[in-house]
């Protein structure tokens, strides 16, 4: 947890740079939000080559005072605390740095053959858009439901990819025989597998005989669904959470868990619950 360091001064400081109850501090949160969003923007910009020839200087006027502005926040954010090298760790801490770093790094690389390295170090530049989180209210509900979802999602991704790897290779069976059809190998079946179940449909591999087009026609449908089910996983982790009544009790005969805290019965088929 950072606390605010000793001082009236540092501690005024951090109120208004850490916390969003009083009006300075909002209009703080405010101003950086809408500097984080124009120094975006200005990363955005210097990359299109027209925009940069026509507006470069500009852009490097507008690069430094964004870059000054967000040095200022990282010293003051070091100042105010009590302990400025857990913030420098931090997630926050280390994005701060990010989004400041390169700037001041790109004036150490001498040399024109050097632009390209100073380029890719300026490009470092959009961790600043991470620091938009900080305003992000649910995002700590969000991370603990991703987390929680994660052995589920896990088993469910291990289940996709051996279905992937089953299907590559009968397509591989099907269509191998066929001319230009692509599919050359299991490996290249299973990327078909993949790029139809999810959707995308490149179309550079696609089968031509009806048992191919029929087993094709079978996974479009199928990514659909498989699709929706780690959007579910995650919902229902979500939902969980903001329900506190509601706890993970399975019902050895319907296998519903969906019950109260102070349940000793299912409420579906009338069982009685024993804890998993």
């Amino acid at each position: 947890m950072i606390s605010s360091a000793d001082g009236p001064l540092r501690s005024r400081v951090y109120r208004i740079i850490f916390g969003t109850g009083t009006p300075m501090g909002r209009a703080f949160d405010v101003a950086l939000l809408l500097a984080i969003v124009g120094s975006v923007l200005v990363v955005m910009l210097e990359s299109v080559a027209a925009i940069r020839e026509s507006r470069g200087t500009l852009l490097i006027r507008a690069e430094w005072v964004f870059t000054g502005f967000f040095t200022v926040e990282y010293l003051l954010r070091l100042w105010c605390v009590k302990q400025p090298g857990q913030y420098a760790r931090s997630f926050f801490g280390m994005v701060d740095l990010l989004a400041i770093l390169p700037t001041y790094v790109s004036l150490l690389v001498p040399g024109s053959q050097a632009l390209i390295v100073i380029r890719a170090l300026r490009l470092i530049r959009v961790f600043r858009v991470l620091k938009l989180a900080r305003f992000v209210g649910e995002s700590a509900a969000l991370m603990d439901a991703v987390r929680a979802s994660l052995p589920k999602i896990a088993v469910f991704l291990v289940s996709v990819i051996t279905l992937v790897m089953v299907i590559g290779s009968a397509m591989y069976l099907i269509e191998g025989g066929a001319e230009g059809t692509g599919f050359t190998s299991i490996p290249q079946g299973v990327y078909w597998a993949i790029v139809t179940m999810t959707t995308v449909g490149y179309g550079d591999v696609s089968p031509i005989t009806p048992a191919g087009k029929m087993l094709a026609s079978v996974v479009m449908i199928m990514g659909y669904g498989i699709i929706a089910v780690p959007t579910g996983i995650v919902t229902a982790e979500l939902t969980s959470r903001r329900n506190p009544k509601a706890r993970r009790v399975v019902c050895p005969e319907c296998a519903s868990d969906d019950h109260d805290a102070d349940a000793r019965f299912c409420k579906k088929c009338g069982e009685s619950l024993s804890p998993v």
